[in-house]
């Protein structure tokens, strides 16, 4: 079937990645039931988060930088999810580094003791993309880095409280090698690209709308595009792009044709525009999930998201609200 995303102003852009092939893992601790009578808000708020991920074949490095707010007085310690196998190479708080008594690692969680009432937290890690059987968070396969991140996936690539109701502005720089990642993909706007020199470039995207973490993604991989643009009813340009492996490129038409429909139906119908400068889609064979509505780019295998043409299969139009 064809995925199409038109999303609304709390999530307008989103990777639909379908991973075929692929087995999940069964080395999952077992879920834990969770009650809404139980529920207490987060104690403090994430306003922003940088992201600069070092992408290699051997290890990736991911320095995160986050501004931190306390939202309880009653709770002194920030409470950070994260898998117990990330590597842990430094944490700074306003530019110095913790002392060990500060900082505590008891499972998944990773706790930073008598927490101020603001401050900018910068944690580094190092994570193996290219060992991440469970495909949850950034994994290689088929030659791409990809990411998922629902429900409970963004705790492998960082630290950060890694709930639906923790939202912030996410800004990430990746940096890879130009030749074997030629496109670098994450959500809301490219704002910055250029050369880094010893065959390596770099990418920076930029959300300005909060969202989840379980909405992150990323794409890194060598990719053909195929280029449009949709006019919004304000008047706004906004470029349209559907990424797929060579191969592929010639079935993508009607998708992109598609998705100009949709846009336009999303607006007169529900008065919705498009409020990003890039809407991009992403057909590859390297996800795990049936869909997942990350914020500013859709994949989907190619089998069924790039039907030939005149093909019988049913098109299913998915309009995601956010």
């Amino acid at each position: 079937m064809l995925l199409l995303g038109v999303l609304s102003n709390v999530a307008p852009l989103f990777f639909l990645m379908i991973k075929t092939g692929a087995f999940m893992s069964l080395d999952h601790a077992q879920p834990q039931t969770i009650f809404l009578k139980d529920y207490e808000a987060p104690a403090f708020a994430i306003e922003s988060m940088a992201l600069c991920f070092d992408l290699r074949e051997k290890g990736t490095r991911v320095l995160s930088t986050m501004t931190v707010v306390r939202q309880s007085e009653n709770v002194p310690d920030l409470v950070l999810d994260g898998d117990p196998q990330m590597g842990l190479l430094s944490i700074k708080l306003d530019g110095i580094p913790l002392p060990a008594g500060r900082i505590s690692r008891v499972g998944e969680q990773l706790i930073i003791k008598h927490m101020p009432a603001s401050g900018v937290l910068e944690i580094e890690v190092e994570i193996e993309p290219q060992n991440n059987a469970r495909l949850e968070g950034l994994y290689k396969s088929g030659g791409n880095f990809c990411t998922q991140c629902e429900a409970q996936g963004f705790r492998n690539i960082t630290f950060f409280p890694d709930r639906p109701d923790v939202m912030t502005r996410f800004t990430v720089r990746i940096e890879a090698d130009k030749a074997a990642y030629p496109v670098l993909l994450s959500n809301g706007n490219r704002i910055e690209q250029g050369d880094l020199g010893a065959g390596r470039h770099f990418a920076v995207w930029e959300d300005p709308f909060k969202k989840p973490a379980y909405l992150f993604a990323l794409v890194a991989g060598d990719l053909g595009v195929l280029s449009d643009q949709f006019t919004t009813r304000s008047g706004r340009t906004v470029a349209l792009h559907i990424y797929a492996k060579a191969r592929d490129l010639p079935k993508c038409q009607h998708a992109m044709d598609s998705l100009k429909r949709a846009m336009r139906w999303d607006e007169e119908v529900y008065g919705l525009e498009y409020d990003l400068d890039i809407y991009n889609i992403v057909a590859v064979s390297d996800f795990n999930m049936g869909a997942m509505e990350n914020k500013s780019s859709i994949s989907s295998i190619p089998n069924m998201f790039l039907p030939p043409p005149r093909s019988p299969r049913i098109q299913t139009l998915i309009m995601w609200k956010g």
